[in-house]
């Protein structure tokens, strides 16, 4: 097996493909990456047996044909270090000596039979094939992976949830504090409606190397396993068994107070005002009243107390509710404009925040939150 190879985009693929590889293998030689040189180019696959990603990458020349696995992190570390050049890949398959010439030197390591590797099961026919773009699967996967459950109990909720149809793709997630809701209208599944639940290791993965473009975007899926195909990258993962819960049900449709409020101003006041607040709950208290919101927090144990107050749009009765505020910030770190709709109905109802300035017709975002209880 020999080939010769861009340092650097040998580097930058590699470093995609090694995302999947988990922190403790199930097998040590998942540790490996699988490198094959076939058909002119050189396939690099990472895999945690859950998650496969599979990275095509150009050969400068391939002199003969051939696979092994090499450890990732050594690799890495071996390939980070050159400058651009060219680099000629001489493998032993028999003896997994692997050597590494450069026009000053040469690096040997040692491999591992291919023969070893654990690949995923392929995909069988039944199946459902969709298309989108990039730019958009990567948007509706960054407005909603970080409302993404930890809960070993419910692992769907774990997940984002894909709906597919003629009107529009859905994205949604909920750890049952927070949910997020994203549709996007210039996405249509013209060939039937149908239903993905993403699990976060691979939404998580695509997030970090999607590019944010109208390039496609193929999708492949069955009840078992999703393949998803775009660029040189191909990427395979076992899906979660169960079913998402109805998010529907929760989202509340009639809210008559309406406040509209600076982000900007909204988050920068949180944040110096949950200082004050308790480390157990987090919780910050919002006076609602004509003009205005008074944020307050206090932590009982320390004697520390903080309000401030803001100006915003509110004509309704006066009201107090609170949230946490870690989850307040995050969620107005997901909304682009500079303005926030704050929906609400009761303190003890989930509170809506969404885009005051819609910048994107084809976009329809909506986040909730569950409010805490007020002693």
């Amino acid at each position: 097996m020999k080939f010769v190879v861009s340092s650097n985009t040998l580097l930058n693929r590699l470093q995609a493909v090694s995302k999947v590889i988990g922190g403790k293998s199930v097998q040590p030689i998942l540790d490996n990456i699988l490198l094959v040189a076939a058909d002119g180019a050189l396939y690099a696959t990472a895999s945690d047996k859950e998650t496969t990603l599979e990275a095509r990458i150009e050969l400068d020349h391939l002199e003969e044909e051939g696979k092994m696995t090499i450890p990732a992190k050594r690799l890495l570390d071996i390939l980070k270090e050159f400058p651009e050049q060219p680099l000629t890949f001489d493998i032993n398959t028999e003896s997994n000596e692997v050597r590494i010439v450069t026009d000053r030197g040469e690096f040997a390591v040692m491999g591992e039979s291919a023969e070893d590797y654990p690949l995923q099961a392929p995909m069988n026919d039944s199946k459902v094939n969709v298309g989108t773009t990039c730019g958009l699967m990567l948007e509706g996967i960054l407005k909603t992976v970080f409302a993404t459950a930890n809960d070993d109990l419910r692992p769907t909720m774990n997940c984002i949830l894909m709906e597919m149809n003629e009107d529009n793709f859905t994205f949604v997630a909920t750890d049952a504090q927070k949910l997020v809701r994203y549709k996007r209208f210039d996405a249509k599944c013209e060939n039937g409606q149908y239903t993905l639940i993403l699990p976060k290791k691979p939404a998580l993965t695509l997030k970090n190397i999607l590019p944010k473009d109208d390039s496609e975007f193929r999708i492949s899926f069955n009840d078992q396993m999703a393949c998803f195909v775009f660029g040189d990258y191909k990427l395979t993962c076992t899906l979660v068994e169960g079913r998402y819960p109805n998010y529907n049900a929760v989202i509340p449709q009639n809210n008559p107070k309406k406040i509209i409020v600076e982000k900007k101003e909204l988050y920068n006041s949180l944040r110096r005002v949950s200082v004050m607040a308790s480390q157990a709950s987090n919780l910050v208290k919002f006076d609602l009243s004509e003009g205005k919101m008074l944020l307050s927090a206090r932590d009982v144990d320390y004697a520390m107390s903080g309000h401030e107050t803001l100006a915003c749009q509110y004509e309704g009765e006066e009201m107090a509710i609170a949230f946490r505020s870690p989850f307040v910030q995050e969620i107005l770190s997901n909304i682009a404009s500079e303005n926030v709709v704050v929906e609400l109905s009761d303190p003890t109802r989930p509170g809506l925040f969404l885009p005051f300035e819609n910048e994107d017709a084809d976009e329809d975002l909506l986040m909730l939150l569950m409010p805490l209880f007020l002693a």
